[in-house]
């Protein structure tokens, strides 16, 4: 799919990997919409975006239902909402029963899933109800395109992810279900599994501990760029026999335990 002249709604867009995601779709000619947290740079990041002006920012919880609605109310008036990528998303580390012999909450494990896995979902399945009623495009005949994020911890989750990992390894489990849902409709889905990226939740790790997980990658040894994350995203989007299917983003990497 042309992301000429499309809409495109990019959770978790304010910075990171959503970030660079939107700058790439708006240099293709998207005009995106942003959701993210009331507290982000969305705003910001928005009125940077190349084609300033027409790009916005709309705060939202991925979990809720009404504000997610509204987001996507708000990316059709401004075209058809043909593009959907799903950035948004936290890691909680826990281990299942603590030093102290407690077990880890039930909330720390359920905010996880909720941000990390229904938020997903919440912002698919309202996005994905509004790109069946498009128009199939003139060039391959979509209605539409899905983008997820997990992660390799969905393959290998270490030692205290196990909230992250489960979150994550739902959203591949998802992903060809959903595209064989949606087939019929002409809207594809699929799913990025990052390994080590540069972005601010990982950049606030110790120098040390940065070179030594940054020296674990196989090749290229270093941490993955956000702008390689949009690259691929993009990819997805104008690869049009891409479709139910996860690709790992992550240098070679196999994670070890801890």
């Amino acid at each position: 799919m042309d992301p000429h002249g499309a809409v495109a709604i990019v959770t978790g867009g304010a910075s990171g990997l959503g970030a660079a995601t939107a700058a790439r779709l708006a240099e293709r000619g998207a005009t995106v919409l942003i959701l993210d947290l009331p507290a982000s740079q969305g705003a910001q990041t928005a009125e940077r975006l190349p084609g300033s002006g027409k790009h916005a920012f709309h705060p939202a919880d991925v979990q809720d239902p009404k504000a997610v609605e509204e987001a996507v109310h708000r990316a059709q008036s401004a075209g058809p909402l043909r593009i959907l990528v799903n950035c948004a998303g936290i890691g909680t580390p826990g281990k299942v029963v603590g030093r102290d012999g407690a077990p880890m909450p039930l909330e720390q494990f359920a905010r996880v899933v909720g941000v990390n896995l229904i938020g997903t979902f919440n912002c698919l399945r309202l996005a994905a109800a509004a790109m069946v009623a498009n128009a199939p495009t003139e060039d391959t005949g979509e209605r539409g395109v899905i983008v997820n994020t997990a992660s390799i911890a969905a393959f290998e989750g270490q030692i205290g992810q196990v909230s992250y990992s489960a979150s994550k390894g739902g959203i591949v489990g998802m992903t060809l279900p959903l595209a064989r849902d949606l087939a019929p409709n002409g809207v594809r889905v699929c799913t990025i599994a990052p390994g080590l990226m540069d972005t601010p939740l990982l950049n606030s790790a110790p120098d040390n501990v940065k070179q030594s997980l940054a020296a674990s990658v196989p090749n290229p040894a270093r941490f993955g760029r956000p702008e390689e994350y949009a690259a691929l995203a993009l990819h997805i989007v104008e690869n049009p026999y891409l479709n139910g299917e996860t690709v790992r983003l992550d240098g070679a990497l196999r994670m070890a335990p801890r």
